[in-house]
């Protein structure tokens, strides 16, 4: 559980921002996501919105320590548009972020280095028009026990204070917790010394 980090930085809804270099038109956005289904339907949008763009180039990140990315030119010379944009993100160490520079040619052509410095820019400046919020990562755990050994459980719960997500009390009693990532190896062992009790972990998710 301790692998994955405890925190982690993203943004809080959208932001949009607009800049010209030289004749070209930059609109850059950026978006809050949480899996690649939204990433698509936000592209998909802002090409049937600017659908008379020359260019709409991207990148993104996901998942705690953004182990999942993606950067895309679409037609700009390799390496001047999503990596630049994706280099921003890195550089501001947030994740779960579509960042999308659309770009209108105005007739004067920027070249290699012009390139990267203009969707550079556009990207750091949507990066600064939005809010940049920090999250946790938590663990989930189920703890099945007998009604016997109920006080013993609760002890544990009200001193490692996790998040009661669901509860059962019968002869067998059921409850699904919730608990920072660097909490929950301690808050497992402590419940698998409770004589009867048995605890499955669920997994990790960013909240």
């Amino acid at each position: 559980m301790s692998d994955t980090p405890d925190t982690y930085l993203t943004i809080e809804g959208q932001a949009q921002t607009v800049m010209r270099e030289r004749s070209s038109k930059f609109y850059s956005f950026a978006y809050h996501v949480e899996n690649e289904e939204q990433i698509a339907r936000h592209l998909d949008a802002l090409r049937k919105e600017y659908y008379d763009a020359t260019h709409h180039c991207y990148a993104w990140r996901l998942g705690p320590t953004g182990e999942r990315f993606r950067a895309n030119d679409d037609g700009e010379p390799s390496g001047t548009a999503g990596r630049p944009i994706l280099g921003q993100m890195l550089s501001h160490a947030i994740t779960d972020t579509l960042i999308v520079v659309v770009r209108y040619f105005g007739g004067t052509k920027l070249g290699v280095p012009g390139l990267i410095a203009a969707y550079k820019q556009g990207a750091a400046d949507a990066i600064e028009a939005a809010t940049i919020v920090e999250r946790t990562v938590d663990a989930r755990l189920r703890v099945d026990f007998s009604y016997t050994v109920m006080n013993d459980i609760m002890r544990i719960v009200k001193e490692e204070q996790p998040a009661i997500e669901q509860q059962t009390f019968d002869n067998l009693c059921t409850m699904v917790l919730a608990i920072r990532n660097s909490r929950a190896a301690a808050l497992e062992g402590r419940l698998r010394k409770v004589e009867g009790a048995t605890v499955e972990p669920l997994g990790q998710w960013p909240t």
